[in-house]
């Protein structure tokens, strides 16, 4: 059933879309991709079951409208004939079927046939096909999903289709015969498939517009027409019979007066996305080997998605068979004898043709490939959730090679996708964090130092003059012991003066790098010759390097190692275990400081690099060595980092500093060497 170049049924809405997979779970067709995680209906796949429309919860479906057609034949000089699905009680169940059919002449259409007369037709049609052709085998052909299904999905099976038009065409064709080939004929049913049947390039226009019973509704309410402002009426004849029941499924068998015997096994039904689908499977292999297969892509037309009533299902089923057993009631059977023999002669042949929309299966090993894409490299990790809108993983990973589906719609490689990013997130955040703090050092430090920088230029001098007189007077007076005594401390407290101010001018950064290659292993062992360390502190040096050679500043380098171990050893007054390790890698060079000490406290591990801060009593520190110290390494590129623990219920107390430096220099220190 291939509609006039693939106009499509159903469309995508995608601003209400929010890719649920739910479209492409419900489709037997599998017609729908997901393409850059946006659903998209293929209308050369489609067979217009409207599994998708029915299911969308956001209303993101969108079938084509016929309302606009149908009004401009309305309006029109031609007669428009209404020709209504039998299913119509499932639909309008607040009204009775004679307000239903006055509604439609107050619509405008003149004349209101029942396509329950030409499913009467078909039914004969059906009952005579199987008593000439006793040992072939059909499908029935009432569906006009199941053929367009049939065409693209299993066109080996297209000469097996029942050679008999829709009861929908036979009707068009009864009222053209009754009111002449230039009445309009306005199809009103549950179905969007049948939008495609009547835009088939190979059968004649023989319909010229198809109403679902939702837009009937909306053309009803538009006019205002209303059950108790109508007339009632009845449909023009000729009257169906028994058609009225083929909205359920098994109506067909009960029209052709056949039944499904389950001894004989000559006709099978079926209804419904899965098991129309897995009738069909079976029917192609031989498995199921009947005369004739009536299957509905819906669980009967009384369940079409073109049905806006919410009805439970069986209560639609019901009210489907009020109307039939009301109708068998009231019909003039005679007078329905004589209208079947009348158009006994009609033809209702029709022919269908293939449309094989079936993409080659991808090798076992592509399908391997793709499913490792996913993180599933065993069958364990073959979850078959159906979070995709697929069974399993492996028609997932065969989708995604048909370009029907994308790896991202795979919930659990999404959450592991997502838990990696929210990892590397992590990272970074804690990257950011510390460069966030790292810079907003480096911009303390350097307004203190244009402070320091001003202040110790200012005072150096006059105190290296005060120094000096100091000096001069201690040796003028040497031999008066109480002067000299006084002398001495005025020299002492200025040559500490003199020192600090020296610390803040390397706080200042007057002092450039001057990089050579340097052995560090050696550097640490002399720098902790310079450094007095307590007989009570057992001293371990873990030198692992095996190329120590780096371009460093040595002088400023061994400050640095004299400031941190200095600190490390004021921090075990009563004895502990000092600890030197250094490492490598290719780029970059990093030594340790490690001491079993008091630890720094929490609350002061963010000040510890601040100027002046120490925790040391007065006079016994400056606090400017770790700035300092941090400086240093700034100057050379490095990074400095500490650990600390302070709290012996959370482990072992102490402390690490870890100073990691670019083995070969970097451009900054190159630069600042050259100013």
């Amino acid at each position: 059933m291939r509609s006039s170049s693939n106009i499509p049924l159903v469309t995508t809405v995608k601003e209400r879309c929010r890719v649920c997979f739910t479209c492409v779970r419900e489709c037997p067709a599998k017609a729908i991709r997901i393409l850059d995680g946006q659903a998209e209906v293929m209308p050369e796949r489609c067979i217009g079951c409207g599994n998708c429309v029915r299911v969308c919860s956001q209303h993101a479906k969108q079938v084509r409208d016929c309302t606009v057609n149908a009004k401009t034949l309305l309006a029109g000089h031609l007669p428009v004939v209404a020709c209504v699905a039998p299913s119509f009680p499932a639909e309008f169940s607040e009204c009775d079927y004679t307000q239903f059919v006055g509604m439609l002449r107050a619509l405008g259409f003149h004349h209101v046939h029942e396509v329950a007369f030409g499913a009467d037709l078909v039914a004969a049609r059906y009952r005579r096909l199987l008593e000439e052709h006793p040992h072939d085998r059909f499908i029935a052909t009432t569906c006009p999903a199941v053929i367009a299904f049939v065409e693209r999905y299993h066109p080996d099976l297209v000469s097996k289709l029942a050679p008999i038009v829709s009861p929908m065409v036979a009707t068009a064709r009864v009222v053209k015969r009754i009111h002449g080939p230039n009445a309009k004929v306005v199809f009103i049913g549950p179905c969007i498939a049948k939008k495609g049947e009547m835009l088939s390039a190979i059968l004649p226009r023989e319909v010229h517009a198809t109403l679902a019973f939702t837009e009937l509704r909306r053309m009803l309410d538009a006019y205002g027409i209303r059950p108790e402002k109508v007339e009632g009426s009845d449909f023009d004849p000729p009257h169906g019979g028994s058609g009225s029941l083929f909205p359920i499924r098994g109506g067909l068998l009960q029209a052709a007066d056949m039944r499904e015997d389950l001894m004989a096994g000559t006709v099978v039904t079926a209804d419904g996305r899965s098991s129309f689908v897995e009738a069909i499977r079976e029917f192609e292999s031989h498995d199921l080997d009947v005369a004739l297969l009536e299957v509905l892509a819906c669980q009967g037309c009384i369940s079409g998605p073109g049905i806006d009533n919410d009805a439970p299902l069986f209560r639609r089923r019901s009210w489907v068979s009020r109307h039939a057993r009301r109708r068998a009631s009231e019909i003039d059977h005679a007078q329905w004898l004589r209208d079947m023999e009348r158009f006994s002669d009609l033809d209702l042949s029709r022919e269908f043709e293939a449309d094989d929309q079936r993409v080659s299966a991808p090798s076992d090993e592509e399908v391997v490939q793709i499913l490792a894409r996913m993180g599933k490299f065993s069958q364990e990790d073959e979850l078959n959730c159906g979070a995709c809108g697929y069974e399993s993983c492996r028609e997932h990973a065969v989708a995604i090679y048909k370009g029907l589906a994308e790896s991202e719609m795979c919930l659990p490689y999404m959450i592991e996708q997502l838990k990696r990013t929210v990892r590397d997130l992590a990272v970074s955040n804690k990257e950011l964090a510390r460069t966030q703090q790292a810079l907003m050092q480096s911009e303390k430090l350097a307004s203190m130092g244009q402070l320091a920088a001003g202040i110790a230029h200012e005072i150096n001098n006059p105190l290296g003059a005060v120094l000096m007189y100091a000096h001069m007077l201690k040796r003028d007076y040497k031999d008066d012991s109480r002067l000299s005594a006084d002398i001495s401390t005025i020299a002492e407290q200025a040559d500490r003066c003199k020192k600090i101010v020296a610390g803040l001018l390397h706080f200042a950064r007057q002092n450039k790098v001057q990089l050579q290659p340097t052995d560090l292993n050696a550097l640490v062992r002399e720098s902790l010759k310079t450094v007095k360390v307590d007989d009570t502190i057992a001293i371990e040096l873990q030198l692992d390097m095996r190329n120590p050679v780096a371009e460093l500043d040595r002088d400023q380098i061994a400050q640095v190692l004299g400031n941190l171990i200095s600190n490390a050893c004021a921090a075990m007054p009563g004895g502990g275990t000092l600890t030197i390790a250094t490492c490598e890698t290719d780029t970059l060079v990093e030594f340790r400081v490690s001491d079993t000490g008091t630890g720094i406290p929490k609350e002061n591990l963010a000040k510890i690099f601040e100027p002046f801060f120490t925790t040391k009593q007065i006079g016994k520190g400056t606090g400017l060595g770790l700035s300092i110290t941090y400086g240093i390494v700034k100057m050379h590129g490095g990074n400095i980092r500490v650990t600390s623990n302070a709290d012996p219920r959370e482990g072992a107390t102490g402390t690490t500093f870890s100073v990691t430096l670019p083995r070969h220099g970097n451009q900054y220190a190159a630069r600042e060497s050259a100013v």
